[in-house]
């Protein structure tokens, strides 16, 4: 009998746990979330702050970096570049040449006594009273006819020649000979004798000839007959000639009487 009594009790206390088990609420399970993914581009801008639309947002996008490191375009430093179509060239004159097509460095060439420049593939091409365009146009199409399909002639001045040329001084005076005539310089006939260390004492000083050629055959030779006294010694330089080069100064003597 006792063992019954105790066998029910402890049916009695497993009942009653069951029944406050059943009383207690059930806890909410709690839900696991998605891993998040966020697309590259969204990475790669800043966020909003604050207020921002969309649309503002969207303008807020910075620019593109402009490289820096980019190799320069070939002929890039030529795009500037404007052939002189004004100075003629002379006697004397450096100037630089490049083909660009070659790739190679600018060639220095001076213009010759003969007024030629030796031009690489061409040779000896006549550069004196010519303009550096007017040169590099008739050395592109003379590499056309038989060098190149296309060709790029540049042709700039690089130091031009002091000197514009030579006049002479023969006759009665002190140191007969070629003068330099400078560029820009007005060197006039009376000017001229003074450099050449002035008259000779059996000179004639009224009848000095200027003779100034006008070409290989003569033509349009002209002379000038000048009263060097009204000019030097009376000072009356308003009838003194400008020189031009290759003019020929010719003082003559003077007759003596015994």
């Amino acid at each position: 009998m006792k063992r019954i009594i105790a066998n029910s009790g402890l049916i009695l206390l497993m009942l009653a746990g069951l029944t406050s088990e059943a009383q207690v609420p059930p806890t909410k399970a709690t839900k696991v979330k998605s891993p998040a993914f966020m697309e590259i581009d969204s990475l790669a801008q800043p966020a909003p702050t604050g207020d921002v639309s969309p649309q503002a947002a969207k303008e807020q996008k910075p620019e593109p970096a402009v490289a820096t490191n980019a190799a320069p375009i070939p002929g890039a430093t030529l795009n500037g570049y404007v052939a002189d179509d004004k100075y003629k060239l002379r006697i004397g004159d450096k100037v630089s040449l490049q083909i660009l097509e070659d790739r190679d460095a600018p060639r220095s060439l001076v213009v010759t006594d003969s007024g030629e420049l030796d031009v690489p593939y061409i040779g000896r091409v006549m550069a004196a009273d010519r303009t550096c365009k007017q040169l590099a146009e008739s050395l592109k199409s003379q590499l056309e006819k038989e060098y190149y399909y296309r060709a790029t002639v540049v042709i700039a001045l690089d130091a031009a020649n002091k000197l514009l040329g030579r006049i002479y001084v023969w006759g009665q005076v002190r140191n007969q000979g070629p003068i330099d005539l400078g560029v820009n310089e007005n060197l006039t006939v009376g000017k001229a004798i003074l450099r050449a260390g002035g008259f000779a004492d059996f000179a004639n000083k009224k009848k000095v000839k200027v003779v100034r050629g006008g070409g290989a055959n003569g033509s349009g030779k002209q002379t000038f007959e000048l009263n060097m006294v009204e000019i030097l010694e009376r000072g009356k330089p308003e009838t003194d000639v400008a020189l031009e080069p290759d003019d020929l100064i010719i003082v003559p003597s003077r007759l003596i009487s015994f």
